[in-house]
C-alpha cells in the first residue's frame, strides 16, 4: 500500500518570559531551547525522503523548519493558511496564572465559547488547515512526504476535523506539545490514519504544553 504522508509540526519553544499571548504578533522567536528542538526535528527527519517544506509565515514556525530544509537541501514555501489562529486577546499578558482571562475588560469576548467569540472561528481554522494539508499531499503525490510547520490550535483543530469530532474542546487536553509531529497518512484522497510523535520530548519542560499563542 502506497501512502502519502503529511507531517504537521508544531513550532519549537518560544522566548516569551512575560507570558504574552502573542498570537499573530511579529517579533516572537524561538528560545535557545526551541532552537535545540528545531535541531532535534531535523535529526528526526534526516532519513526521510521529503518532497515539500511548507511553513506558517510567522518567525517561530520558519525558524523551526529551517534546519529541516537545510539538511535536505530543500526549498521553503510559505503558506498563509498555516498561520496561528486570530485572537482578540493577542498582546495581553497571561503568565502562568492566565491573568488576562480574568480581566473584567475581556468578559465581552466570552459570550460564545463554542465558536469561539474571542477569536477566529474553529470552522474557519478547520477549513483552511485541512485544505493546506490536502494540497501538500497532492503536491508530493502517491508515496511522497511533506513537512509543514504550524501552531498548536490550528494543528489540533485540523486533527479534530479529520477525525470527524466536535471542534469545541478543552484546550488543556490538546495532544500537541511544542516540537511535536502530527502525521496524516493518505491513500489517494482518503485519510487512513493519524500518528503523533515527540522527537524533542527530552527538551520539554513542565510548561511545554502552555500555548500563549492560541488564546486559552
Amino acid at each position: 500500500m502506497t501512502l502519502t504522508k503529511v507531517h504537521l509540526i508544531r513550532h519549537g519553544e518560544v522566548h516569551n518570559p512575560e507570558g504574552i499571548l502573542y498570537g499573530r504578533l511579529p517579533g516572537f522567536h524561538l528560545s535557545s531551547n526551541g532552537r535545540q528542538m528545531a535541531d532535534a526535528l531535523a535529526e528526526h527527519f534526516s532519513d526521510y525522503e521529503l518532497g515539500a517544506f511548507i511553513s506558517s509565515p510567522l518567525e517561530r514556525a520558519r525558524e523551526t523548519i529551517a534546519p529541516i530544509v537545510s539538511s535536505h537541501d530543500g526549498e521553503l514555501e510559505i503558506d498563509e493558511r498555516l498561520i496561528e489562529a486570530g485572537n482578540k486577546l493577542a498582546g495581553q499578558v497571561f503568565g502562568k496564572n492566565n491573568k488576562a482571562i480574568f480581566d473584567p475588560r475581556n468578559l465581552r469576548y466570552y459570550y460564545n465559547p463554542f465558536k469561539p467569540s474571542w477569536g477566529e472561528p474553529y470552522a474557519e481554522i478547520a477549513e483552511r488547515m485541512q485544505a493546506a494539508v490536502r494540497d501538500a499531499a497532492k503536491k508530493v503525490g502517491p508515496g511522497g512526504q511533506a513537512v509543514m510547520v504550524s501552531h498548536q490550535l490550528p494543528i489540533w483543530i485540523c486533527r479534530l476535523a479529520f477525525e470527524g469530532k466536535k471542534l469545541y474542546h478543552d484546550p488543556r487536553k490538546r495532544t500537541c506539545r511544542v516540537g511535536s509531529v502530527t502525521t496524516f497518512a493518505f491513500r489517494d484522497d482518503e485519510l487512513l490514519g493519524i500518528g503523533y510523535l515527540e522527537p524533542a520530548k527530552h527538551l520539554l519542560g513542565a510548561d511545554a504544553n502552555r500555548a500563549f499563542s492560541s488564546g486559552k
